[in-house]
């Protein structure tokens, strides 16, 4: 079985039983393959990446436009956290929410995809580039094994913006990066990643954190013979980026 079908069959399998504990998506509904899914038990799992040193430790991060991590940017709002994230398959680009910026009573229209865009600030790549590094890369994700291995929704944006991000200079192999999912998304059996793949180093769910020996962080940047042309032509940060020559 080569990578892609892999990827399928697993993707699959975990989505048969997140679908049991999954929060249906306004628009989506259970269509997995369109977006990463908030869960029964998400606020326990935001709540144990809260406690951990990465995130007390932070004051930058990058989050994830997935419904689990709405709670999460909310509260890094709360905590004086200064949020990068990402509209919806990044076909808008990046999005800046500086907490010393916005009304606190906008805090939790802010944190939702539809508010974002109200109240952020939006950011080109040389934006970014001439802002501080990224302390922490935060992502939801379809279905992941204990050694950190993600496997999406199967469009790789969040590998993209890695990749962005890592050929600014923005984010290094020394970023942490976390996941948080259901139980029912964590797989104890050996994944097979390509060489683009962000491997996380820590995992939360509702009853417990994981954390990662090790984890491959890749340092391609964007492999640009192997991008999907689609992913080029409807995102606008991946044109500047080879407008920019990296």
């Amino acid at each position: 079985m080569d990578i892609v079908d892999h990827k399928i069959s697993v993707r699959e399998r975990v989505w048969t039983e997140l679908r049991k504990v999954a929060v249906p998506d306004s628009r989506f509904h259970f269509d997995f393959g369109e977006f990463i899914a908030d869960f029964q038990g998400g606020e326990a799992a935001v709540q144990r990446l809260v406690d951990h040193p990465y995130y007390r430790d932070s004051s930058y991060i990058f989050i994830t436009p997935d419904n689990c991590l709405d709670r999460l940017r909310l509260r890094a709002l709360k905590d004086g956290k200064t949020v990068l994230m990402t509209t919806y398959s990044i076909k808008r680009g990046f999005w800046l929410l500086d907490p010393a910026d916005i009304d606190p009573e906008l805090y939790l229209y802010a944190s939702t995809l539809d508010g974002m865009e109200h109240v952020g600030k939006p950011l080109t790549l040389k934006d970014i580039a001439d802002m501080p590094t990224v302390d922490y890369m935060v992502t939801g994700t379809g279905a992941i094994n204990t050694k950190g291995i993600r496997f999406g929704k199967g469009h790789g944006f969040f590998d993209a913006e890695w990749g962005m991000l890592y050929q600014l200079g923005r984010v290094t192999t020394d970023t942490p990066s976390a996941a948080v999912v259901h139980d029912c998304q964590v797989l104890e059996e050996d994944l097979t990643p390509d060489v683009y793949d962000t491997v996380v180093d820590v995992i939360f769910t509702p009853t417990r954190t994981v954390t990662v020996d090790a984890p491959h962080k890749p340092t391609c940047g964007i492999l640009w013979d192997r991008l999907d042309p689609h992913m080029y032509d409807t995102i606008p940060p991946l044109q500047e980026l080879k407008g920019m020559g990296l």
